[in-house]
């Protein structure tokens, strides 16, 4: 049970952070994006509490910790209606344990990463079936799109914050909208270190702009954290992925 010392600054942060989008978002064509609260190095305690403030999406950069915290609340009824996005790096053999709790996985930047999700995906139906439930959604799959990768200026690899360079993101489109259980939601990127965010976010939209001419539903750009979250919300963002301005500093991993 969170403390109610922590409840209430949780709210408070919370509240700004709205407020923050809301400003940002005042005049644009475009609703509002939504909020994904990233949760990382925080207890269950916390994502719980934020449920309990009409927090509907959370995002986990690891899996041990995730599925430790989904499996922590999944008899809880305040978290009943919690969406888990993995946002973190993900290696293929952890595909068959991420499908068992995560709502979309962002970070999808490579063909055999689609192939280990779309697999696990049927092992789960498979699994769920077995133990009479009932089967679970399509998993969501964005791909990562690596911002500081510039093909068209002969700029290439080394990315500190990962992505499939942007000249791979019509092949990944087309492995995942074929891969069985899995579904397009579109793209999802991280601004490159040092550089200015609305220039970066305004190639993201060009390139969501071009998935969406072959793929009209992948209309998903998950784009912005703290620091930057005005720009990816001017720059026509649909998703905020925001942790320390609503959880405070992380605490430190041993």
């Amino acid at each position: 049970m969170t403390h109610p010392e922590r409840n209430e600054q949780l709210a408070e942060n919370l509240a700004q952070v709205r407020q923050r989008i809301a400003a940002a978002a005042a005049g644009r064509p475009l609703p509002a994006p939504e909020l994904i609260v990233v949760t990382k190095y925080f207890p269950a305690s916390d994502v719980a509490a934020l449920a309990g403030l009409g927090v509907a999406d959370v995002g986990e950069n690891r899996d041990q910790e995730a599925s430790a915290k989904a499996a922590e609340l999944e008899a809880d009824p305040a978290a009943a209606g919690l969406r888990w996005h993995f946002i973190g790096q993900l290696q293929s053999n952890k595909a068959k344990s991420v499908v068992r709790y995560a709502h979309s996985v962002h970070s999808v930047d490579r063909l055999s990463l689609v192939k280990a999700l779309s697999k696990a995906m049927a092992a789960e139906q498979e699994r769920r079936a077995a133990d009479g439930a009932g089967p679970r959604p399509d998993l969501q799959v964005l791909i990562q799109v690596d911002l500081e990768n510039r093909p068209e200026h002969g700029e290439a690899g080394g990315s500190r914050r990962g992505g499939a360079a942007p000249v791979e993101i019509g092949r990944l489109a087309d492995a995942v909208a074929e891969a069985p259980g899995l579904e397009l939601g579109g793209l999802m990127a991280v601004a490159p270190l040092g550089a200015d965010p609305a220039e970066a976010f305004a190639r993201l939209m060009e390139y969501s702009a071009q998935l969406r001419r072959a793929y009209p539903h992948a209309a998903i750009v998950s784009a912005g954290m703290s620091q930057d979250l005005e720009a990816a919300v001017a720059a026509g963002a649909t998703h905020l992925r925001v942790g320390s301005d609503v959880l405070g500093p992380r605490p430190r991993v041993m």
